[in-house]
């Protein structure tokens, strides 16, 4: 079997070194004589599973001591409520500032704003959604409950390359695209949450980091499934976890620690990135609506100079094994998503083949 290079915005690619190992743990774990899936997620084995998992996320991000880890269920769309329904009565602050950069950002707004008072405190739609606006323009509050940003929109490309800086305000950031990409310091955060289907595991599972302070002040009538401070004293073990893919994102954060760490992750992305940027920009066949300081390393959206094109662009692509290439229905044109599991050398089949088509289509 050929492996193809898959550019899915997510789910995305797993390590080929992490199904191959979970290929070989899939019937018998360590001499259980079970599946990870079939285990109690409370007996000794799933618990020894659990708990390494998070050891190894917490070394490999530094996650200070007073900050829990969560493993979730909903998807990172469930924390767009989650968030206000625990942060936004905390210590009697019934407002939020959000900034909007893109679908995902807007999504965030929307449900929040069945909660509570938000604030949009800049907004890039008028640029498409192909810019970041300037920090000075930002209508900050400063006794916001929480200001929330999106680091990184899988579908303009756009990404912070630096952690905005908005005082004594909680932070609260959407990571699900860019988490595991590159060290952050997580001190700097209330909260940071992720939906796993892109770096971190396999669709079902969410990650989230929350500082101790902010767990514990949640809205009337809030559901215990909603609740920060049920899921933190209960482990993640309120209910069955996503246990399986709990699991696998263990076998990657372990995969990350193998390869070097964040570290090794941020210059493998950025050189990746470079390369696919590069071919873009050195040619008058393709276009990124992206300006650079504002690039994603994770996501690349392109077009073609001629539409018409797109389709037999598609075709080929898939004929040399490049994959789910197609951009997002809202901006249309190509999209690359080049996350951690992405190899480099996909990236230069990419490249190899978008100059080859070129050669044939200019």
């Amino acid at each position: 079997m050929t492996r193809k290079y898959n550019f899915s915005a997510g789910p995305a690619m797993l390590p080929a070194e992490v199904l191959e190992r979970a290929q070989q743990e899939m019937s018998d774990w360590h001499g259980t004589g079970m599946s990870v899936m079939e285990m109690s997620h409370r007996g000794k084995d799933y618990m020894s599973i659990a708990e390494q998992a998070e050891a190894d996320l917490r070394e490999v991000m530094a996650i200070p001591d007073n900050y829990k880890v969560l493993f979730l269920q909903g998807g990172a769309s469930s924390q767009f409520a989650m968030v206000p329904m625990n942060l936004l009565c905390s210590q009697n602050k019934l407002h939020a500032d959000y900034l909007n950069t893109g679908a995902w950002s807007k999504k965030a707004i929307a449900e929040a704003g069945k909660y509570g008072d938000i604030n949009v405190v800049a907004s890039s739609e008028d640029t498409n959604f192909t810019t970041i606006p300037d920090f000075d323009t930002w209508n900050l509050n400063a006794n916001a409950a929480y200001m929330h940003y999106t680091p990184n929109e899988t579908i303009g490309g756009v990404e912070f390359h630096s952690i905005p800086d908005v005082g004594d305000v909680p932070l609260v950031a959407d990571m699900s695209s860019t988490i595991l990409s590159r060290p952050i310091d997580v001190s700097k955060f209330g909260i940071i949450y992720a939906g796993a289907q892109k770096n971190i595991g396999p669709a079902g599972l969410t990650l989230v980091i929350i500082r101790d302070d902010l767990i514990g002040e949640v809205m009337t009538d809030t559901p215990a499934m909603f609740d920060y401070a049920i899921h933190a004293k209960s482990d993640s073990m309120y209910n069955t976890p996503p246990t399986y893919a709990w699991y696998l994102s263990g076998l990657v954060f372990q995969w990350i620690k193998e390869k070097g760490g964040l570290a090794a992750m941020a210059e493998i992305s950025q050189r990746k990135s470079q390369k696919l940027y590069d071919a873009i920009d050195g040619s008058d066949f393709y276009n990124s609506p992206v300006p650079t300081e504002f690039r994603s390393w994770m996501n690349v959206p392109f077009t073609l100079a001629n539409a018409d094109l797109d389709a037999s662009f598609l075709e080929q692509a898939a004929q040399h094994n490049l994959v789910t290439l197609k951009g997002h229905r809202s901006v249309g044109g190509m999209r690359a998503s080049i996350y951690n599991a992405m190899p480099e050398e996909g990236v230069d089949a990419l490249v190899s083949f978008m100059q080859e088509f070129e050669k044939s289509n200019a």
